[in-house]
């Protein structure tokens, strides 16, 4: 996998969640794929510490569902957009290349807009002859912080 495919593919999976193309953003996920965002800066374990989120694509596929079915938290609904610098490859095997992306975060629901920055780590795998996420961490500047729901992914 080449730095421009990455960064490709990171840029386009950022646009899936801004476009709210929920199954094409799913369908990035490795069969073994999760979603993490620790609650505590420098967190290493995700099993034994509480984290903002940690959701397989079960959980991933769950929350896809309840989104799509408008609960209350989405009336009006939220809309978001990502601003990534370019994505930086920090280390690959041949096998898995574990890539590392600052970002800026805005979701926007009604009158309100919650504002995030942080670094988006991704551990990236060729499934099926495909790019594929075998893990996303998100790292949030103030992930300590009382933090409002996020109802969007990052």
């Amino acid at each position: 996998m080449t730095e421009a495919e990455i960064a490709r593919f990171l840029y386009a999976e950022a646009r899936l969640l801004d476009e709210k193309r929920w199954d094409e953003w799913y369908a990035l996920f490795a069969e073994d794929g999760v979603y993490w965002v620790p609650l505590a800066r420098g967190q290493t374990d995700s099993e034994t510490h509480t984290s903002l989120a940690y959701e397989d694509r079960l959980l991933l596929r769950l929350r896809i569902e309840r989104l799509r079915r408008h609960p209350p938290s989405q009336r009006p609904p939220s809309f978001s957009q990502h601003v990534l610098q370019a994505p930086e490859l920090e280390t690959a095997d041949g096998a898995s290349w574990l890539t590392r992306t600052p970002f800026f975060y805005a979701e926007a629901r009604g009158d309100e807009t919650l504002h995030l920055a942080g670094v988006a780590w991704h551990t990236l795998i060729r499934e099926a002859g495909s790019i594929r996420i075998r893990m996303k961490r998100i790292e949030l500047v103030n992930c300590d912080a009382a933090l409002p729901s996020i109802q969007l992914f990052l």
